[in-house]
């Protein structure tokens, strides 16, 4: 995408996929692939920094987050061998090469899920997948110690930043692959977002500000304010985005005078972490109760689920804005379907599309 954004990117360098060599047989794969061929050099710095305060402390976590690393530089020396998905090949006969793979993705009609995608790319999503899953284990392994020393929370705060940042990249792949199987979404659009998955499932080590930092900036400003609720009219969330740096460039597009109807309730489902249908029931209880303010506690109370917050600490939690993208998600295409009242895509969609079509054709 390459879209300016507020935030500045945390990425000085990224290491090369596999970019060591098997150096024995008896090398461990994280030896053999080398941190750097895992991950970025900012995030192995703050790898190793963290894996020695952990080992100094609890040793048995410490090991169980090595045998993670050597799992992951095992898929990352399996994706070094398969073909690149920009390069041509036959099988069957038939001539395979990026060409023919982008029109074979702008025609999915995701029923049928990861089955129809490349293996390249299976193995791509199954390598972030994993990433975050360690990540995870890291952070609950840092914030267990927080007791032991400052070092700890520290160093728990800038594993849950980059825990955030793959999160965010999955998002977003997720996000180019739900444009695909929209039906209204245009032939060109779809080439361009098929193009985008690509280029990310062919450098598995792609993180969101390398291809869309605007979108990254966003989540990452919406992942550190809670809503307040008050009228339901959205001023105070909009104001929190505003104070965590929430770019310009993404609340300009929801502000503009020829932002449509759907889009509006897109960016008001965005603002509350909600679906168009939930805040729909909030609004009807709140007529039916005469109430002009309403809390997080009674929309949990009526809508029957819990409300995402920040904790005591003040510490994000990347999966509640993974659980939102995908409430949100599935709303809009299950209107799609059923042919429902309220937008047919998140809001984040309608700002990828827009993204998309600042894109030049390929010649």
């Amino acid at each position: 995408m390459h879209e300016p954004s507020a935030a500045v990117s945390r990425r000085n360098s990224m290491g090369g996929l596999a970019s060591g060599s098997l150096k024995s047989m008896t090398a461990s794969p994280a030896e053999a692939v080398g941190m750097q061929g895992l991950f970025d050099r900012e995030e192995s710095l703050l790898i190793d920094r963290a894996l020695a305060a952990v080992e100094r402390k609890a040793p048995a976590d410490a090991a169980a987050l090595r045998r993670q690393i050597d799992q992951l530089a095992t898929l990352v020396a399996v994706l070094a061998s398969e073909r690149r998905l920009d390069r041509p090949t036959r099988l069957a006969g038939e001539q395979r090469d990026k060409e023919t793979l982008i029109e074979h993705l702008t025609r999915l009609d995701g029923l049928s899920g990861d089955l129809v995608l490349p293996l390249k790319a299976i193995l791509s999503r199954t390598f972030l997948l994993s990433k975050i899953m360690f990540l995870r284990g890291f952070v609950k392994a840092t914030s267990a110690l927080a007791e032991e020393g400052a070092e700890y929370p520290q160093l728990s705060h800038l594993l849950r930043e980059e825990l955030a940042q793959s999160i965010y990249t999955q998002l977003a792949e997720e996000l180019l692959m739900a444009l695909l199987r929209k039906p209204d979404v245009s032939d060109r659009i779809k080439r361009h977002a098929a193009n985008q998955l690509i280029v990310v499932w062919d450098n598995a080590q792609l993180e969101i500000d390398d291809f869309c930092p605007l979108l990254e900036a966003a989540w990452h400003a919406r992942n550190r304010i809670t809503s307040g609720y008050g009228c339901l009219l959205g001023t105070t969330e909009y104001f929190r985005l505003v104070c965590e740096d929430c770019p310009p460039q993404f609340l300009n597009f929801f502000a503009r005078d020829e932002m449509s109807h759907a889009e509006g309730q897109a960016f008001e489902e965005f603002l509350f972490n909600m679906t168009y249908e939930e805040l729909s029931t909030l609004r009807q209880a709140m007529k039916e109760q005469s109430l002009d303010v309403v809390t997080p506690v009674w929309a949990g109370e009526i809508l029957g689920r819990q409300i995402d917050a920040l904790d005591d600490s003040g510490e994000i939690d990347p999966m509640a804005l993974y659980r939102s993208y995908y409430r949100r998600q599935l709303a809009a295409d299950y209107r799609i379907i059923a042919s429902g009242k309220g937008p047919r895509r998140t809001a984040e969609a309608y700002l990828m599309i827009f993204l998309l079509d600042q894109q030049t054709d390929e010649k």
